[in-house]
């Protein structure tokens, strides 16, 4: 029961800070923030709790009720140490995204702190529903709200951006939940008792040429949002056009939701199917690493720019997914934490100079060291960051992703490594054109905020911990992602 009260208190501090949105917008942040920070709370001492995991089984909690039990829907809500990990990073996330909105949002604030609290509801149940049924109403859940967000507080092209970003993600679950069916019938004329429950459909067994559509359903979904070239047109436009908090959830949530699918069910539920095509997803995946930095360094605008870079580390998680070596999804896990707050952060900085600076354009920058010294300092950190240098969190993901890799497949893990020399070149790039190189404006612009400093200090420390210390994270995954390749472990 304690997985589902940080749900309700979102969706509850959402429909408070609309009802309150008429008497002050101070109410709302502060309604907004405490909602997060409850659901931070609640995880970290989860996190405590089973650091050192649970004796015999990789499910650290399973809570089970009915819910329309005659077509076989059950509220089944589960966590493992895969989830734990995920529900730190939404909660961490989500609670800077409020932080990052406290100014920058003046208009309908009720309305718009509602979208967010849901969007990170229905993020927070993606990544524990057990029950098909109920996983594909938190999938759809978080997307409305998203739609929302970018829609009416985006940026000059915002409803362009937001269609394209609900036709490519609705197209892709709509899919799904084609697949979702399938299963279910399927499983349903086998045993006689019809079920969307992840467990029950693990028993399941489908015949090949079934399994292959069934599997597509589900995987077209996924690559969608983690995004995997060419599905991920829909993201340099929902980038570029959001909010920062709407970018920071984007890049650092809903495509981690993506791979978090691909793992919990196409690996386990499609063991055979999945390694049959293990090559040309890991193809796909390096296709994405390279095609990303090159179009990366090719924008002039930073948040674009951003996006691509965002195309390019999801590569790494791609090919390590379908390598199907332990060592590979443990980076996999370290890129989805470490890319959700490096590029988070960038994200952030990219949203504060463009409130000061009332643009986008790298060319209409540089030399903004000397005027914001202290986001120049940031701006490094995670540029670094972003490009792979050791003692940061990038690193570590990048170097177990490669090692794994190499064991499977030498040739594109070798293609793949040449990615890092291009995110060196995109990185530093941006660096030079922004914070570096003559001053192009004139006029005075204030520093980082003592709002601004406390956000990006966390995200500071977060990063550098990754990387000189990961052993927790691995220690916290190790069983979950044991219970992944043992499920698929038939299809090797």
């Amino acid at each position: 029961m304690i997985l589902v009260i940080p749900i309700i208190v979102l969706l509850l501090g959402g429909c408070s800070c609309w009802l309150s949105a008429s008497k002050r917008f101070v109410v709302c942040r502060w309604i907004a923030l405490v909602a997060m920070l409850a659901g931070l709370v609640v995880f970290s001492s989860l996190a405590m709790t089973y650091r050192g995991g649970v004796n015999g089984t990789a499910w650290l909690i399973d809570y089970r009720v009915n819910w329309i039990p005659a077509i076989g829907i059950s509220f089944h809500i589960a966590l493992d140490g895969l989830s734990l990990i995920l529900q730190l990073l939404t909660y961490f996330l989500g609670t800077l995204a409020v932080l990052c909105s406290w100014t920058e949002i003046r208009q309908r604030t009720g309305f718009y702190f509602f979208n967010l609290l849901a969007t990170i509801a229905g993020i927070s149940g993606v990544f524990i529903a057990m029950d098909l049924f109920l996983f594909y109403f938190f999938w759809e859940l978080m997307l409305v709200p998203m739609y929302f967000l970018i829609a009416i507080w985006g940026d000059s092209n915002r409803r362009y951006a937001s269609y394209k970003f609900f036709i490519f993600t609705q197209a892709g679950g709509l899919l799904m939940l084609l697949a979702i069916l399938a299963l279910y019938f399927i499983h349903g004329q086998q045993t006689g008792a019809y079920s969307f429950g992840y467990f029950d459909l693990l028993q399941t067994t489908i015949q090949p040429s079934a399994a292959r559509w069934i599997m597509s359903g589900f995987l077209v979904a996924f690559l969608v949002k983690l995004p995997m070239v060419p599905l991920h047109n829909w993201l340099p436009d929902a980038h570029s056009e959001a909010p920062t908090a709407g970018s920071l959830i984007l890049a650092g949530l809903l495509l981690k939701t993506g791979a978090y699918g691909i793992l919990r069910f196409v690996l386990t539920l499609f063991p055979e199917q999945a390694a049959a095509i293990a090559s040309w997803a890991m193809l796909m995946g390096v296709i994405g690493i390279i095609y990303g930095a090159l179009l990366a360094f090719a924008q002039t605008d930073i948040k674009r720019l951003i996006a691509y870079t965002s195309v390019s580390h999801m590569g790494f998680v791609l090919l390590g997914i379908f390598s199907f070596r332990e060592i590979a999804l443990q980076g996999v896990v370290m890129q989805m934490l470490a890319h959700g707050i490096s590029t988070g952060a960038l994200f952030l900085l990219a949203g504060m100079l463009k409130e000061r600076l009332h643009t986008r354009e790298i060319n209409k920058m540089g030399g903004l060291w000397t005027l914001m010294p202290a986001m120049g300092g940031a701006a490094m950190l995670f540029t670094m960051a972003s490009l792979g240098l050791p003692m940061l969190g990038n690193f570590i993901a990048e170097f177990l992703v490669l090692l794994g890799t190499f064991q499977v497949n030498s040739t594109l893990t070798t293609i793949a490594s040449i990615g890092l020399v291009l995110a060196a070149v995109y990185s530093l790039r941006m660096m030079q054109s922004v914070f570096l190189g003559p001053l192009a404006i004139s006029g005075t612009y204030r520093d980082l905020s003592l709002r601004e400093w406390v956000i990006i200090a966390v995200l500071s420390c977060s990063i550098v911990v990754l990387g000189l210390y990961p052993q927790p994270v691995m220690d916290l995954v190790k069983a979950a992602l044991n219970n992944i390749i043992h499920h698929s472990s038939g299809g090797i």
